[in-house]
């Protein structure tokens, strides 16, 4: 009888401890399930990540960097009120050259171009870049490497505002707010790339406006030429 019990007993100890190392083997199979599930999740999440990075990285015609800066009317700076709405006037009185540069061509040719392509400094014609264009904005120094398709944005009636390298941020800062005063519609404004002499240019297809020194009356000269050239290109392109 108590042979009987014990082997009872045996047999029950067996079935627990079976028991219990089966509910050990499931929870431990479990607990790697949710291992393997969490890192999983996160390698989804780093790559949403780096997708979205990258797209949001991409920026721009040129596609470089983020593309270039939209002008903003709600900057602190101040310029000079206009003084005359007079082309020619303004730009004596700013000490500025204005130019109507003789027509180069306006060919379009898919390859890098050169200062050397042109007669002009800064170009304000001639052949271009035919397949693409930079968008109208403010351009951080070194965002503007293909003079070609600077060129091509005159040609769609754009104003081209550039200033030479080195230039003192307050009249970097200046030429941004002057590029605000209509929104920034249909202008550029970058960091010449072409080796110009003058401190500011600004050019359109076929004119061209040169101050050696940056100063207060240069403002109506840059308004006047904008006012005149802006949209006057032979391509009207939104």
């Amino acid at each position: 009888m108590a042979n009987r019990q014990e082997e009872k007993e045996a047999r029950r100890a067996e079935r627990v401890a079976k028991e219990q190392a089966e509910k050990r083997s499931a929870a431990r199979k479990r607990r790697v399930q949710m291992l393997i599930g969490g890192l999983l999740a996160l390698a989804l999440l780093a790559g949403i990540g780096i997708a979205v990075a990258s797209g949001l990285g991409g920026g721009g015609d040129d596609g470089e960097g983020d593309g270039p800066k939209q002008a903003d009317k709600n900057t602190s700076v101040k310029l000079p009120g206009p003084t005359t709405t007079n082309m020619e006037e303004a730009a004596e009185l700013a000490g500025c050259k204005l130019e109507n540069p003789k027509f180069e061509g306006a060919g379009h040719e898919e390859r890098q171009f050169t200062p050397a392509d042109y007669k002009t400094n800064p170009p304000t014609s001639g052949a271009h870049f035919g397949g693409d264009w930079y968008e109208d904005g403010i351009y951080s120094p070194g965002d503007v490497p293909e003079l070609g398709k600077l060129v091509h944005t005159l040609e769609h009636g754009r104003i081209n505002v550039q200033y030479k390298p080195g230039s003192p941020a307050k009249t970097v800062a200046e030429l941004e707010a002057f590029v605000a005063e209509n929104g920034g519609y249909h202008m550029l404004l970058y960091e010449n790339t072409t080796s110009q002499t003058a401190a500011v240019a600004a050019t359109a297809w076929t004119h061209s406006l040169s101050c050696p020194t940056m100063k207060p009356e240069a403002f109506d000269a840059l308004r006047t030429f904008r006012d005149k050239y802006l949209d006057k290109g032979p391509e009207r392109v939104p």
